[in-house]
Formats: C-alpha cells, structure tokens, sequence
C-alpha cells in the first residue's frame, strides 16, 4: 500500500496526515454540533479543544517515543517524523484530558460535562484515524493467509493492503475501527436517554474504548511493551476501572438528578 497520495519536488502528501485531518475536522464539528445544543460558545468550545488537539498530538508521539527509546535513542531525527505513523492513541488521550482539565479549572466550568460532549464524537474520530495505519501498513495483527482473511469478508483491497513484505497480516485496525463506529453509532442512541446523566457517557467511553483496545492488543504484533506486558492493556484496564467507578457513583445519584440533557445544568462560561 502506497502511503504517499502524491509528491510535489522534496514534499510528500502522505494518506495518514489527510486521514488524520479527517478525522480531527469530523469530530471537531460534531463536538460544536452538539454543545450548541446547550447554547455553549463556539469560540469557547473551539479553543478547549484545540488545544486538547496540540498537547493531544504532543502526547501520543511523546507516549510512542518513550517506549520506544532503544529506538529513538540512537535515531534522534526520527523523532519528529510524525507523518510516517507512530501516535499512540492513549497518550493523545492523557494528555488531551490534561489540557482540558487545565482548561475548565481556567473558566471554573465542569470538566465532565465538557468529556461527555467529546467522548461520543473521539469514537467516530478514532474510528476514521486508524484507516492511518492501514496506509502506512501498521497497527497490524500476526501472520494469515489470503484465504482466512477472505473467509471473514474482508474487501480484497483491504487483504492486498495487507500483503506486506509477501505475507499477509490481519488487519487489526479494521477491527478496531469498525468496534469504534459500532460503539458511536450505540452510545448516539444512549446519549438522548432520558434520565443519562453528566458523567455517564464519559464512564461508557472509557469501559467501551478501554475493552476494544484490550482485546484487540492480544493480536497486535506492534504493541508497546513494559516488562514484557503490553502497555495499552494494562492502560486500557486502567480506564475500564476509572469508568466503572464513574459509572457507580453516578447510580448512587437520584433519577431526576444532574442530568446531561437538562439543557439549565450547564456552567455559565465567563470567556
């Protein structure tokens, strides 16, 4: 697969940097789309998440890179070649989710009201951002064959696609991203739920998104390693546990109480 779309003297337009703005301008506007809902500002929304996109950015190359420093250790100049792949989904989230808690404690707005209106949208994103991977022939499971990969009714191009160096590869970021949008397209119909309450969607992401990626880490042949356990697994049953307890805490809370559609349960922003 051809990871460059086309090459103009010494500079590539490469398939990962235009999916990955794809999917950054996708899940931007259904963020916007749904806090005008509760008559949030633009501006105000759209500079939290800029941000959260940059230090987003910083955080998943720094994340890949500090894992991978036997590496990098002795390839300095590689370090800064993000368009060649390399970002690691749960460090853009940590760092995402620094960036915005700095920001709502800025403007004393609350922070989980703020995630449940990103949480949805991050899976369509996600969802789009790992075809990155498909281009640049990465984020891959172990060794198949043409045939097995034909049995599960995977398009041809997609089995081509991952014909790498003559073997062919199951493609866990098809998995992965097909996980993703079934679980956006879920949590849209969970997300109108009457009595859904702040903080809910954002505990569903986290036992959602954290179990997708645990379970497709026990085929990825490209995961970052600690001690001989693979990192995403054990950040990801971090997360399910955070969301489990978000999600308990908030049955503890009365049916009418701190709801997310209650248009009125939204901190006045003073920007």
């Amino acid at each position: 697969m051809n990871p460059i779309i086309f090459s103009i003297g010494s500079f590539d337009l490469r398939w990962y940097s235009l999916i990955m703005l794809l999917a950054v301008i996708v899940g931007v506007g259904l963020v916007q789309k749904e806090t005008r809902k509760f008559n949030i500002k633009n501006d105000f929304v759209f500079n939290m998440i800029f941000w959260a996109i940059i230090f987003g950015l910083l955080g998943a190359r720094l994340y890949f890179v500090i894992f991978n420093w036997d590496y990098f250790n002795s390839n300095l100049s590689e370090i800064f070649k993000t368009w060649e792949g390399g970002l690691a989904i749960h460090g853009a989230i940590i760092a995402g989710l620094i960036t915005i808690y700095v920001y709502c404690k800025k403007y004393k707005v609350r922070l989980f009201r703020y995630l449940d209106f990103m949480a949805v949208p991050l899976l369509l994103a996600q969802a789009i951002g790992r075809w990155g991977n498909f281009f640049n022939s990465e984020a891959h499971g172990v060794a198949t064959t043409a045939a097995h990969l034909k049995s599960l009714f995977i398009p041809n191009f997609i089995i081509e696609g991952m014909k790498i160096d003559g073997v062919y590869y199951t493609p866990t970021f098809l998995f992965e991203s097909l996980a993703c949008l079934l679980l956006f397209l879920l949590f849209l119909v969970i997300r109108r739920g009457k009595y859904i309450k702040v903080g809910t969607m954002t505990g569903l992401y986290l036992i959602g998104y954290g179990g997708i990626r645990f379970f497709i880490e026990m085929s990825r042949t490209d995961a970052l390693l600690l001690g001989g356990f693979k990192i995403a697994q054990i950040v990801s049953i971090i997360m399910i546990v955070i969301g489990i307890i978000i999600i308990t805490i908030n049955s503890r809370k009365s049916k009418f109480e701190d709801l997310y559609n209650d248009k009125n349960n939204v901190d006045q922003v003073m920007f």
